[in-house]
């Protein structure tokens, strides 16, 4: 726990990070479905209360039932954009907020169950899935930077790609000559020259505080009472599998950043959260939360590992969803600001995926082509995209097959969890019988060592090439006894 007015500081630094994907969503849907902004706000007043309430519990923790108690800030998911503008569309919005009740319903029953599959989650899984989830949202950040449809004539817009550039440069600078909690709070010093050097260029924008009220949330049910269509509940149901794959990955990250072994119960109480999180969306005009992978690089770029940072950020997030008027003078800081800083942090993601693959061994196995199948088929739909970024690499798949396969992270959390099981966890029966007389062939690589049936731990074969890996030679001169997972005396290797 910090003092109280770092507390505040840092906790506003990771508000000002995230603000601008966590209002994206309800924006996105809002204009989808042509409603007024007035409405819209509303969306945006009930996300920012959600993501707060969510945030909140992620950090403290609600006793042995909600919260993995970790610096996890929790915000809209992308995932649901496209499957909510497709029900209400068709539907209408009550039936989209039933179908999120009764997903979230669903989330928390399989909370458990879920979290069960971390120890499928080695350093090649973990690693692999966290350098995508930096690298899939490179491309968000540039359109922060740079505009939202590159067809647009103004796209790439020299006054914005600067800005952008600037707050990156002065990140790096502050990073740099700034020590202790001066040097913590470089991006946050750097949004705000950056916001300064807007000014002149028009891009920093006060009116909407004006016009934004004092106090504002939307009644429970806004839209009408809930309505249950199948169909659409089977989407959202897919929807929350999508987001549990990415809230798993991104606290995987932070306790490797932490330092924190998690268990099979945090990763539950974690993804309960996000399960109650679309309980309380659907209820409250919002929407399904999930941890923010931007956030998760401003912990390893400042190092301050408070989960109570983070909780002091859901409070701000609260207030925020509580009180327009604050919320809006966060939102006027021009995106080419944020997405500078943005950019940094989403790249902090992949340089932190890339130390956990540091832990994995690469020789004599297959885990490079892990990697490289799960990060070259999970990019796909990150950078096979329409003029306004949308994915569109699947679309002449099923609804279904686009909610899950236009997922970057969800797509390689399937590849290398799939790949990783069978090759490192499936084996697969010897093609040929082993040799078993003087007389026989001898031995190579590739057949089977015919070994005795006792060994001791002090086997005179047994060679340690680590703390907790040993090796065996084989009876055979110049043949390795690894490849068959037994040590020269027939023990099964480990």
């Amino acid at each position: 726990m910090l003092p109280a007015p770092r507390l505040a500081i840092l906790g506003l630094q990771h508000v000002f990070i995230m603000y601008a994907g966590a209002v994206a969503v309800p924006f996105i849907v809002g204009s989808a479905l042509k409603l007024d902004l007035h409405t819209i706000a509303l969306l945006v007043n009930a996300d920012l209360l959600v993501a707060g309430i969510a945030t909140i519990i992620q950090a403290v923790g609600v006793s042995h039932l909600l919260g993995v108690r970790l610096p996890v800030v929790a915000g809209a998911t992308f995932t649901v954009v496209s499957p909510m503008i497709t029900i209400a569309s068709s539907h209408g919005l009550p039936t989209v907020y039933g179908a999120m009740l009764v997903s979230g319903v669903f989330g928390l029953l399989i909370a458990k169950p879920f979290a069960k599959m971390i120890k499928f989650f080695p350093p090649l899984v973990a690693g692999t899935v966290i350098v995508i989830i930096g690298l899939s949202l490179i491309g968000p950040g540039a359109g922060m930077i740079a505009g939202h449809d590159t067809s647009a004539a103004d796209y790439g817009k020299l006054s914005h790609v600067a800005l952008g550039f600037g707050v990156i440069a002065l990140i790096v600078l502050f990073s740099w000559l700034l020590r202790g909690f001066l040097g913590q709070l470089a991006p946050l010093l750097a949004l705000a020259l950056g916001t300064l050097a807007s000014i002149p260029l028009h891009l920093f924008d006060l009116s909407g505080v004006r016009s934004a009220g004092w106090f504002g949330i939307a009644s429970p049910f806004h839209f009408g009472a809930p309505r249950f269509d199948a169909a659409a509940i089977v989407s959202m149901c897919i929807v929350m599998l999508v987001t549990y794959t990415e809230s798993t990955a991104d606290m995987l990250a932070v306790a490797e950043m932490t330092g924190k072994e998690l268990t099979d119960a945090d990763i539950a109480r974690g993804l309960a959260t996000d399960g109650l999180s679309a309980v309380l969306g659907g209820c409250m005009n919002s929407f399904p939360d999930t941890a923010y992978a931007e956030n998760v690089g401003l912990v390893q770029m400042t190092g301050v590992r408070s989960r109570w940072v983070v909780a002091a950020a859901g409070c701000f997030l609260l207030v925020m969803g509580l009180v327009p008027k604050v919320g809006a003078v966060i939102a006027a800081v021009p995106e080419p600001v944020v997405g500078g800083a943005a950019l940094v942090m989403f790249a902090m993601v992949t340089a932190v995926g890339v130390q956990t693959l540091r832990k994995v061994d690469f020789n004599g196995n297959h885990n490079l082509l892990v990697v490289a199948v799960s990060l070259g088929v999970g990019l796909l739909p990150a950078v096979a995209t329409d003029p306004y970024g949308n994915e569109v690499f699947f679309r002449h798949f099923p609804a279904w097959a686009q909610t899950v396969f236009g997922s970057p992270i969800t797509l390689t959390v399937i590849l290398a969890f799939t790949l990783n099981l069978l090759f490192n966890h499936l084996k697969l029966p010897a093609l040929r019988p082993a040799a078993t007389s003087a007389n026989s062939p001898a031995a190579t690589e590739e057949d089977p060592v015919p070994v005795a049936e006792d060994c001791s731990a002090s086997c005179p074969r047994r060679i340690a090439l680590s703390s907790n890996t040993y090796f065996w030679e084989s009876p055979y001169p110049g043949v390795s006894a690894a490849r068959s997972g037994q040590c020269g005396c027939g023990r099964r290797s480990r």
